[in-house]
């Protein structure tokens, strides 16, 4: 595997590449390649939390597989909903990126230069994670509605400009905004994972030595190690966030809390941690692939640019 040299504190390699440039370019791509990896297991993971009535089993993961392909024509029903959920993924990740990298930058200008600490990395993550996800809230709430049926259910829908045409129509501005709120409280589960992920990253560089580089094998091994860590506390909004963005969410939900509140009645503590197995099976993946092609886009994009222009001169 190539090696890449450890990004400190953002700063990437020097070229004639504004810095935001190279943050959107890199997360833009991860959220492509990884979305591309792990979509399967998304739709898997979207299923299970939406069975209210049913109790979780180990084997719940195989039997609601086996009913996409049988009941939704074949494999391809392992697929529908793949272009908002790129779209969704490669966007939040250009923005998140754009906005962590200038507000670091930011705090350590305002530092002085100094390496900063958790609660700055927290601080930055967070604020990041909130103007994505208002930004992207509606690509998530078609996302959602297109995996969680399949394409022949009856109001499925057809595409995303036929889901934008229909929730428009039927709930106004509105519904584009469906389970925003335990979405900015899963804010929280981005900024633990960055905190954790810029820390380890921090001792690892220091473990090795002034100017070792850390190999591909360090980036996968510290962005799963802070996912695991992040995702084991976090996981439940995700719940939360599903049954509020379903097609009849307004007919079985008046808000975040009477989720909280039926889940808990009905369906008791593991009822919050329904599809938590294939989730950990797609998102260490997932997040792996990403910070993988993250940290390796933004180092070597501006060589890229660099050889490129000194050919154009």
């Amino acid at each position: 595997m190539p090696r890449v040299v450890p990004p400190i504190d953002g700063r990437t390699s020097s070229s004639n590449l504004p810095p935001s440039i190279i943050e959107s370019t890199a997360g833009f791509s991860a959220g492509v390649v990884a979305t591309l990896a792990v979509h399967p297991f998304d739709i898997l993971k979207t299923r299970l939390q939406l069975e209210i009535d049913r109790k979780s089993k180990p084997g719940d993961s195989l039997r609601v597989l086996r009913q996409i392909v049988r009941d939704e024509g074949n494999f391809k029903a392992l697929y529908r909903g793949l272009m908002p959920n790129m779209i969704g993924n490669s966007v939040s990740w250009a923005l998140y990126f754009l906005w962590y990298r200038n507000l670091k930058d930011i705090m350590q200008s305002y530092r002085g230069g100094e390496r900063l600490h958790s609660m700055d990395y927290f601080v930055a993550s967070g604020t990041s994670g909130i103007l994505t996800a208002v930004c992207t809230n509606p690509i998530w709430v078609i996302k959602t509605r297109m995996i969680s049926t399949g394409a022949n259910a009856p109001g499925a829908y057809k595409s995303i400009s036929d889901g934008i045409r229909r929730l428009y129509k039927s709930e106004g501005i509105p519904g584009f905004w469906r389970g925003l709120l335990p979405s900015l409280f899963g804010v929280s589960h981005g900024a633990i994972q960055f905190v954790a992920y810029e820390q380890l990253k921090n001792r690892r560089s220091e473990y090795k030595g002034s100017g070792v580089e850390l190999s591909n094998w360090d980036y996968l091994t510290l962005s799963g190690m802070s996912k695991i860590f992040a995702g084991s506390v976090t996981y439940p909004y995700q719940v939360v966030r599903s049954r509020l963005q379903i097609y009849n969410a307004r007919e079985l939900y008046s808000g975040a809390t009477d989720v909280v509140v039926q889940v808990w009645r009905k369906e008791g503590v593991m009822g919050f941690y329904k599809g938590i197995i294939p989730n950990i099976v797609r998102v260490l993946p997932s997040t792996c692939v990403t910070f993988l092609v993250y940290e390796n886009t933004k180092y070597y994009l501006p060589k890229f640019w660099q050889d490129d222009v000194t050919l154009d001169d």
